[in-house]
């Protein structure tokens, strides 16, 4: 299938994008993976050229849409739960200044979908000590950055029996900021409070 116009790039882009939030509604597929599959769905083995690939942005928008049309009717009250819960798990954690970032945070979280906290520490071994102290046993991977050119440490576990991932970053990367968007305790509970209006 040879894409000639930026019109037919454009369609197929908004596919790609309708299926990919398909599959991360659905099935809990991560952004990447939804994007690659949908891509080797539609087009099979073809390489893709980057201007067909959708970008995060558009992918949101759509599993924000999957969202309302199929799930409009349960997926308001798992996200509060899962915010909720988050928050819960941001007091526990207040001393490593918790940011709640991913689809808990910008309400796209559905049924298949973890918490995910970044910690600002200058120690994350004190993390550790700190679930550890608490009973809470956890598994450590490193995952890759889009800020940082070394991994970041991540610490997973079962909280309220749902999935929460800590990914340990330091003091001054806080201070740097970013492009990822995050929330404090204050602003989670004011979508708590939003919701729940």
């Amino acid at each position: 299938m040879m894409i000639s116009t930026s019109t037919e790039a454009e369609s197929l882009r908004a596919e790609i994008a309708a299926l990919a939030a398909r599959m991360i509604a659905e099935d809990g597929a991560d952004y990447g993976s939804a994007k690659r599959r949908a891509a080797k769905q539609l087009l099979g083995n073809q390489k893709v050229r980057g201007d067909v690939m959708p970008d995060n942005q558009q992918i949101e928008q759509e599993v924000r849409e999957y969202n309302a049309i199929f799930f409009g009717d349960t997926q308001p009250q798992r996200l509060l739960e899962l915010r909720e819960i988050a928050l819960d798990a941001m007091q526990l954690l207040e001393r490593f200044n918790p940011y709640l970032v991913g689809a808990v945070m910008n309400g796209t979280a559905g049924d298949h979908s973890d918490i995910y906290l970044h910690l600002f520490t200058d120690n994350g071994k004190d993390v550790a000590i700190f679930l550890l102290n608490q009973d809470i046993r956890f598994e450590v991977t490193e995952n890759a950055s889009s800020k940082r050119h070394e991994p970041v440490e991540t610490l997973s576990f079962m909280y309220q029996q749902e999935g929460v991932h800590l990914a340990l970053y330091n003091q001054d990367d806080l201070r740097a900021g970013g492009r990822n968007e995050r929330a404090g305790m204050a602003a989670v509970a004011a979508l708590i409070s939003e919701s729940q209006e």
